[in-house]
């Protein structure tokens, strides 16, 4: 009974360290999605004026730095619990595990679906800033400020990979919320045990 004990431990403690990196991996790239995109500009002249491409030019690229930026923190503060939880609560009960796993739960998800959203909107204004729209008499921008659109499509990468990670979490704690529940199913009977 005792190894079977030390088995579980183990695995809890490999899905804990498991659940960490990819977490940290999801701050790190949300944090650089943010920092690429938010910090990024480039002045140009055109005809004459001397005009500056920012990050507030675009409204969907300023929400998709803001929503990077609260993704990376809320991995970063899920990382310390990780943390916490894998060093100091370790097999310890605790009265509220179910309101924290939902709670986790939601977060994720909504964290996921946030990222996702954020990065498709924002890819959806690059397009427009690459390719122009004719009927709107809106030209293309990326040949004008060539750096600044290239910084855009690495924050756009790193924030789709982010919003990826974010989704595989999201598994992660439905798979640990209902771990907590008991399964309703009856035991087989003895004849098929074997």
């Amino acid at each position: 009974m005792s190894s079977y004990m030390e088995a579980a431990a183990a695995a809890r403690a490999a899905e804990a360290k498991t659940e960490g990196l990819l977490r940290g991996a999801c701050a790190l790239l949300a944090a650089a999605a943010a920092l690429l995109v938010g910090l990024n500009t480039q002045t140009e002249t055109v005809l004459f004026i001397r005009k500056k491409a920012t990050v507030k030019d675009v409204q969907a690229l300023w929400v998709l730095a803001m929503a990077a930026a609260a993704a990376a923190g809320y991995h970063l503060l899920q990382l310390l619990r990780c943390f916490y939880l894998s060093r100091f609560a370790d097999g310890k009960p605790c009265r509220h595990r179910r309101a924290i796993a939902w709670l986790c739960f939601l977060l994720d998800k909504g964290c996921a679906y946030i990222t996702f959203a954020t990065t498709v909107a924002a890819a959806q204004a690059c397009v427009v800033a690459l390719y122009g729209t004719h009927a709107l008499q809106w030209t293309k921008l990326c040949n004008i400020y060539t750096r600044f659109c290239e910084q855009v499509a690495g924050s756009l990468v790193c924030a789709m990979l982010a919003a990826v990670g974010t989704a595989l979490l999201s598994v992660v704690s439905a798979r640990n919320l209902f771990r907590l529940y008991p399964s309703m199913l009856s035991p087989p009977p003895s004849s098929f045990v074997g």
